[in-house]
């Protein structure tokens, strides 16, 4: 792995057992982190921390995936609501801002927000978005 390599070190020497690599990969599956989030944090657990267990260190770390729905919606509509030349240029056809809108709501959340729950109220509400205008157009 990169970690030992960087490190000069074997998987051996690691602090890290091998309980706590199959619990962070339980928590990913579980949707409680994300795999970035998880590759973040490994350094630190190689290192020793996180002795009382990897969902322990990732709660204390704030590092859980915000999958709560209607905290992503509320993401989503500050996000929209602060770029609205952004979004009109988005009804207006530029669809490609999509990544612009996903990028923002990252950076909001500090990358800590589920990114598929995030795709499917970002889609939903420029659907919304664009629903709405051609419904002011008609």
């Amino acid at each position: 792995m990169a970690a030992c390599k960087e490190a000069k070190i074997g998987m051996e020497q690691l602090a890290m057992s091998p309980q706590a690599l199959a619990e962070m990969i339980s928590l990913i599956d579980e949707g409680v982190i994300s795999g970035k989030i998880a590759k973040d944090a490994l350094p630190r657990l190689f290192a020793g921390e996180g002795n009382g267990g990897v969902r322990a260190f990732v709660e204390s770390q704030g590092l859980v995936q915000i999958s709560d729905v209607s905290a992503v919606e509320a993401m989503v509509e500050a996000v929209l609501a602060a770029n609205p030349k952004q979004l009109n240029d988005y009804v207006g056809g530029k669809t490609k801002l999509a990544g612009f809108f996903t990028g923002q709501v990252m950076k909001e959340s500090q990358g800590r927000v589920n990114p598929g729950l995030m795709q499917q109220v970002l889609t939903a509400k420029l659907k919304e978005a664009v629903d709405r205008a051609a419904a002011g157009a008609a």
